[in-house]
């Protein structure tokens, strides 16, 4: 047997695991779990290096936060912003796409993607209804504008959250770093969406009054809780904000948050726990554990050096490249698992390359990831749902068909990221040469009397 079995081992289960999660035959679940048993059958890894490699700051995150959202919406809180926001809209409906593609964006940014597309996708099968309109101008808008607002903040999107836990990143990091261009791209976004379908989006002046005479406040269901989740949602968000300056970690803001939240509502836990993806749980802990062993046995500082060669160690390129790659490869892959598999790689890179801030590759992978997703209708979680609901209400939305909408969109959303990071990079040097060309000024001014004086002495 070759000295690098163990290698060679760990590479053929995880690309076993990563076909079997991208070919979709096998439920990712079961593929993650099978690969991360058979690393440690096959003693790739020991049972404690496995467990070191789980990532218990993203579970905890993710189980405290989906808690928290399952109880919230039995409030209705859901449904009133997205009818609210309809009647904002005067029943228009070019404007009714801009209002709940809005409203997903921002929900997305502190909610998990799925549960927002869920909450909103019914009551925009009702709206179209109404207005007697193809759905589909509506749903688009909204998958991608769920994985924009995910993108803004570390609770938004797992790779976010994985990236942040991963690197001591808090929650004002990615707001401070990334809302800006997100608020770009999401203009941009929607402003291309609305000249795509505006001819599509024309209703009579009869049905936009049926959309004025809905009652918000039918949606809310329980007012006593909802009062009591806004106020929990708030110290969380709160605890999220301040929880690098606490020393907290981001997953014991979202747990605490979750157990207030079932003390104070008496919640039945079972029901309550419900709410939790559990096999989305189990599906990062196998990775965490397959990714891990590709990380032990040296893989990952192996492709690290290849990495360094094929850019020269340059940070610059090096973002960019992460930027492209991760948005092509998440357009097709689900980008959790890429993720999991560049977050040590990243890591590798930075300590061979003796690179103290990795501040620029961070945001290129986050972006790339989460924007990348937007792609093609397997590109992100969000997608999947959404296209599968509406499928089940007749409304067909093909590969190809929103490929040619969103893949166009994604290549924008990165070519903005690019232009931003590039500027986020070199802002720092340009303020510097800015200051001392201040300075210089200042100096020469002051200096002028004197040159003058000089002058006339000669």
């Amino acid at each position: 047997m070759p000295e690098n079995y163990k290698e060679i081992i760990a590479i053929a289960i995880f690309l076993f695991t990563y076909a079997a999660i991208v070919s979709e035959k096998i439920h990712r679940t079961i593929a993650a779990l099978f690969g991360a048993s058979l690393v440690a059958v096959l003693s790739i890894v020991s049972l404690e290096k496995a467990v070191e490699a789980i990532d218990f700051n993203t579970i905890g995150l993710l189980v405290g936060m989906m808690i928290i959202v399952g109880i919230t919406r039995q409030t209705g809180v859901f449904e009133f912003l997205a009818v609210k926001a309809a009647k904002g809209s005067q029943g228009e409906p070019l404007k009714i796409v801009a209002a709940l593609s809005l409203v997903t964006a921002v929900l997305s940014a502190f909610l998990d993607n799925v549960t927002t597309v869920l909450l909103i996708v019914p009551v925009t099968f009702a709206i179209a209804r109404q207005l007697e309109l193809n759905p589909l101008p509506f749903l688009i808008p909204e998958i991608i504008a769920s994985n924009i607002g995910g993108t803004a903040t570390l609770i938004g999107d797992p790779p976010n959250i994985m990236i942040g836990s991963a690197n001591n990143l808090g929650f004002m990091d990615f707001l401070l770093n990334l809302t800006p261009v997100i608020v770009v791209v999401y203009v941009l976004t929607v402003f291309c969406i609305q000249i795509i379908y505006r001819k599509q989006l024309v209703a009579r002046d009869e049905l936009k009054t049926t959309i004025m005479q809905l009652n918000e406040q039918d949606e809310i269901k329980d007012a006593a809780l909802l009062r009591k989740c806004l106020v929990v949602l708030a110290l969380t968000i709160l605890g999220f904000v301040t929880h690098q300056y606490l020393h907290l970690e981001s997953s014991i803001i979202a747990l605490t948050g979750a157990s207030l939240l079932l003390l104070i509502t008496r919640s039945d836990p079972e029901h309550a726990l419900q709410a939790v993806e559990w096999p989305v749980m189990f599906f990062f802990i196998g990775l965490f554990v397959i990714v891990g062993a590709l990380e032990e046995v040296g893989v990952i500082e192996a492709v690290a050096k290849w990495a360094l060669d094929v850019t020269g160690g340059d940070l610059v390129p090096t973002g960019m490249l992460i930027l492209w790659l991760s948005a092509i490869a998440s357009a097709f892959v689900d980008n959790i698992p890429f993720v999991a598999t560049m977050i040590p790689l990243i890591q590798d890179m930075g300590r061979l390359g003796g690179i103290t801030d990795l501040n620029l590759l961070w945001w290129s992978l986050s972006l790339g990831a989460c924007l990348g997703g937007n792609g093609t209708a397997i590109g992100a979680s969000a997608n999947v749902v959404v296209l599968g609901m509406a499928e089940k209400r007749g409304v067909h939305i093909s590969f190809i068909g929103y490929m040619k909408i969103a893949f166009p969109l994604m290549l924008m959303s990165i070519v903005v990221s690019t232009a931003y990071l590039l500027f986020w990079y070199y802002a720092h040097t340009m303020t510097a040469m800015c200051v001392t060309l201040v300075l210089g000024l200042v100096l020469a001014v002051l200096l002028k009397p004197i040159t003058n004086i000089l002058t006339k002495q000669k």
